[in-house]
């Protein structure tokens, strides 16, 4: 037995001939509302699941199908043969659009097998070159669905695999609605580790220092958790001490992290990629060349590895660098991520040639709450 992880937000996308199983494969794997068959879709447009020119029509309602469930926050199959590059992108499109991760799922049934399944079906007339197209088909695209922008691919090579084959959901990383607080929320730290110190002192934190008397880690009074809001390098005197301080906190289950626009761009940098050293990178970057390479990459794979925002507290809380709009919540996309990272902009740029913010929050009416930092305020603003 094989078993597979999905995301339980997420849309299956199942790849294989006719013939070789899709059907009873979700019927068994996935509750009763959970697939969208092609099939069924030409039986509602047409009253006849085989009638190959009602496909438009069918297709049409399939897709409309599967984003009323995306937009409803619902893990959705679909039953097709997806064997064609079109019919996946159009796929992958709605799964983008409602910013959740498309998995794609390959039953590579040898074609004699399925050609036998459909000669034992009386409502199944197609033919061996048929099959042998699809077969074609399919086999050439095995190896680029990743590059399609599936964010997982599982290939279940024959019966055997099929049949034995499980699947776990799991939460998007983002979720972390079991975790309950009290939350000590930290945001936009910037170089600044004397104040962090202070400030995790004065709410009760006792401090952890290595044998050079530097802040490692910290111990949180009983039942708390601090989270930070990201922008941790930067500006301040000392980026190196904060990273180590807050990666010490998040490695021991003190403090969770969420990264800000300021860590996307050193993650940018130390990969060696072309980035304006500016508004204190360049400093940040001086102080990392001070310290060792293993640090340096551990500072990469930390900030690297950070989710965009969080869903605490049973969906009543969420927190990113920027902000987040409802709709936006426990989803993953790349706007998802860059709306975390920067907020929203009006598509302006003011007399400094910076962009002008959006001022979301004024209208944001969701539910849960949204902590989040990125612009400087004179007051707490609710």
């Amino acid at each position: 037995m094989s078993t597979y992880e999905i995301p339980d937000l997420s849309l299956v996308v199942l790849v294989g001939i006719s013939g070789s199983g899709k059907s009873s494969f979700a019927a068994d794997r996935f509750g009763p509302y959970e697939t969208v068959s092609s099939d069924a879709c030409r039986g509602m447009v047409s009253n006849d699941p085989n009638l190959q020119s009602a496909t438009k029509d069918a297709f049409a309602l399939l897709e409309f199908l599967v984003a009323t469930r995306l937009r409803a926050g619902l893990l959705t199959v679909v039953d097709a043969t997806n064997v064609q590059p079109a019919a996946r992108k159009a796929l992958i499109a709605l799964a983008r659009e409602h910013d959740v991760l498309p998995v794609a799922v390959v039953l590579d049934v040898p074609e004699p097998v399925c050609a036998q399944r459909n000669a034992d079906r009386s409502d199944r007339t197609f033919g061996r070159d048929v099959l042998r197209r699809q077969q074609s088909q399919l086999q050439r695209s095995m190896r680029g669905l990743s590059k399609e922008g599936f964010r997982s691919v599982h290939v279940l090579d024959g019966v055997d695999a099929v049949a034995s084959a499980t699947f776990v959901r799991t939460p998007l990383r983002s979720d972390r609605r079991e975790l309950s607080g009290p939350f000590d929320v930290i945001g936009d730290i910037h170089g600044c580790l004397s104040e962090l110190e202070s400030l995790l002192t004065t709410l009760g934190y006792t401090l952890e220092r290595d044998a050079d008397g530097r802040a490692v880690g910290a111990t949180p009074p009983e039942g708390r958790t601090a989270v930070f809001v990201g922008d941790y390098v930067d500006r301040g005197p000392d980026s190196v001490g904060v990273l180590r301080l807050v990666m010490g906190m998040v490695a021991n289950g003190a403090a969770l992290a969420v990264p800000g626009n300021h860590e996307n761009k050193l993650v940018k940098a130390l990969r060696g990629r072309k980035v304006t050293a500016s508004h204190g990178l360049a400093e940040t970057l001086e102080q990392l060349d001070g310290d060792t390479d293993e640090f340096r990459r551990e500072v990469l794979e930390f900030c690297d590895g950070l989710v965009a925002h969080l869903v605490l507290d049973g969906g009543r809380l969420v927190v990113s660098h920027a902000g987040l709009i409802e709709k936006y919540h426990n989803r993953a996309s790349g706007r998802v991520r860059s709306f975390a990272l920067y907020g929203d902009t009006t598509g302006e740029t003011d007399e400094f040639g910076l962009p002008v913010r959006y001022p979301w929050a004024q209208d944001y009416r969701g539910s849960a709450t949204v902590l989040y930092g990125h612009t400087p305020v004179p007051e707490v603003q609710w």
